[in-house]
């Protein structure tokens, strides 16, 4: 049996999306007799292994305390360095979304890569179901990483780097002069809570929530 290494899941927001799967990840790793926990604030990491960053809306600074600080972003580094990756190559018209895992460093989404998979969209799916590939995806990077520690081998990062900027709500914003269908991608990657589709017309705005049968 390999020996049990000490693992933390930084996810600082409590109210992350992400916090269902990391609890997930947690969960595959105890089995696998590793000392896994997640945290929430950047002071309560401690010296370890391995310290998994994933969904951080943070910058963490901290980087000495683990062996490897890892992350996990959903692009093809380092094309599409930045924020909200998948929303913005869903709206590119992209079908396939890489996740690449990689070390961080004190520059953003510009470490060693060790691992990537991808996330294989239909065309169909709506926020919730986007995210549950995603987070299945994470989990299968960061148990990959795991199970072959000391066995992957970094790599740097080829090529031009490409950066996506904040979505902010105007983001979110229809044109009522646009059918449905030219704005279908739009409407997906909206969150019915947190960021929902609204347009404007006629100094009045109207908000649009999406699901399906």
């Amino acid at each position: 049996m390999k020996p049990s290494l000490k693992i933390q899941i930084l996810v600082d927001n409590p109210l992350s999306w992400f916090l269902p799967f990391a609890k997930q990840l947690r969960e595959l790793l105890i089995e696998k007799n590793h000392n896994t926990r997640i945290i929430h604030f950047e002071d309560e990491v401690e010296k370890g292994d391995i310290l998994f960053l994933l969904s951080c809306e943070h910058l963490f600074g901290r980087l000495d305390l683990n062996a490897h600080n890892v992350v996990v972003h959903s692009s093809a580094l380092p094309k599409g360095k930045g924020w909200a990756p998948i929303s913005w190559q869903i709206l590119e018209g992209k079908h396939i979304i890489p996740n690449t895992l990689f070390e961080a460093t004190s520059e953003i989404d510009a470490g060693h890569i060790y691992c990537q998979n991808e996330i294989c969209l239909e065309g169909y799916e709506l926020n919730e179901e986007i995210r549950m590939k995603q987070g299945q995806a994470i989990i299968e990077l960061a148990v990959e990483f795991v199970d072959q520690y000391n066995s992957l081998y970094p790599r740097e990062q080829e090529g031009i780097s490409t950066y996506y900027p904040r979505r902010t709500p105007k983001d979110s914003c229809l044109d009522p002069d646009k059918t449905i269908r030219e704005q279908f991608n739009l409407l997906r990657i909206c969150d019915n809570q947190r960021y929902p589709a609204y347009f404007e017309l006629d100094g009045m705005k109207y908000y649009l929530r999406i699901s399906k049968e």
